[in-house]
């Protein structure tokens, strides 16, 4: 879906409208969020999001691997697989399976981690655990009561943060902000805007601590890019942001087109999107999300470049000390102290 522009206004009609049903939304969710979950036997670290859409949640779990592994773990990253057919448990084949088997983000972070799709994440665990998991990376699902979460990393793109504040579908929360931010245990900021300091000032309050982070564009791709007049594409959360990015490397982007997040590209989509290029003489560019959908595709045009990205944190020692921390306490809570 597209989110509603309204969703990024203080105030609208639509929002009062809407606010009734908002209200009966965030109270089931909120009371489901309050269940004990199961307890995977071993720590679960979940990135989740307040709100429906994307910010950042797949880069801040590929840097999670990577800071796992250096602190000698095994994670295997626990996914629902949006976007795809098969209802799991499943460990991605990046060989066999395409996004509409099990999604674009699956497919994409497979390339670096083992990654396990599971519609019901509780089928998931055992899967993940039989691949020597010590640690388990729940990609998205914060909402999701099904299982006990260790430690929940919440990540906000810094220049949208949480729209008009109201829950789905007056706004774009997923549940009351009081009842997630209870349950958060750590704020991942992305960028250097200021929309979400709110947020941030109250999870402060807490004791609860804020990470900041920026998505640093891959030079292979820019320098691929350099000199050249492109034409950007996207079906993430938020396009805007990926057409941006490619402008302050210095690109030239001169046209863009916007789809809804997780598109599934038709062959006609595709043959447009090709044809309009070489007729203006243009280089198709998109983000990895959505050439992992393309790959789907019998027709994909030869020439489309993927822009990689990578999420640095500006503190990486403390975000090393939080994450130590909290698989410490997460062992200790099971085994206690020996």
């Amino acid at each position: 879906m597209r989110e509603p522009a309204f969703w990024y206004r203080p105030r609208s009609p639509e929002s009062q409208i809407l606010r009734p049903l908002g209200a009966l939304y965030g109270a089931i969710t909120a009371r489901r969020m309050a269940r004990q979950g199961f307890d995977a036997g071993i720590p679960v670290i979940c990135v989740g999001n307040y709100h429906v859409g994307g910010a950042g949640k797949t880069p801040t779990v590929l840097a999670l691997t990577k800071l796992l592994r250096e602190l000698g773990e095994t994670p295997v990253v626990l996914s629902r697989g949006y976007g795809g057919r098969l209802d799991g448990p499943v460990m991605v084949d990046g060989a066999r399976h395409i996004a509409a088997d099990i999604g674009d983000e699956p497919l994409m972070m497979a390339r670096d981690v083992p990654v396990v799709v599971a519609r019901d994440r509780l089928d998931g665990v055992a899967l993940a655990k039989s691949q020597g998991a010590t640690v388990i990376l729940m990609d998205d699902g914060f909402q999701n009561p099904r299982l006990l979460k260790d430690t929940s990393l919440i990540v906000i793109d810094s220049e949208r943060g949480i729209g008009n504040g109201k829950v789905f579908p007056a706004g774009p929360l997923r549940a009351p902000l009081k009842a997630q931010l209870a349950r958060t245990d750590a704020l991942v900021l992305i960028g250097d805007g200021r929309a979400a300091n709110d947020v941030a000032a109250e999870l402060a309050k807490r004791n609860k601590p804020e990470l900041c982070a920026r998505l640093k564009p891959d030079a292979a791709s820019v320098a691929q890019l350099l000199g050249k007049r492109v034409f950007a594409f996207a079906g993430i959360g938020d396009p805007e942001r990926f057409f941006r990015t490619l402008r302050a490397c210095g690109i030239e982007v001169a046209r863009t087109r916007s789809f809804a997040d997780h598109h599934m590209f038709s062959p006609e989509e595709i043959a447009a999107l090709a044809a309009d290029a070489q007729r203006e003489q243009l280089t198709l560019v998109t983000t990895e999300k959505d050439l992992a959908r393309l790959r789907g595709s019998e027709r994909v045009p030869d020439g489309i470049v993927p822009f990689a990205v990578q999420l640095e944190f500006d503190e990486p020692a403390k975000l090393r000390q939080l994450i130590s921390d909290q698989l410490f306490k997460a062992r200790e809570r099971r085994f206690g102290r020996r």
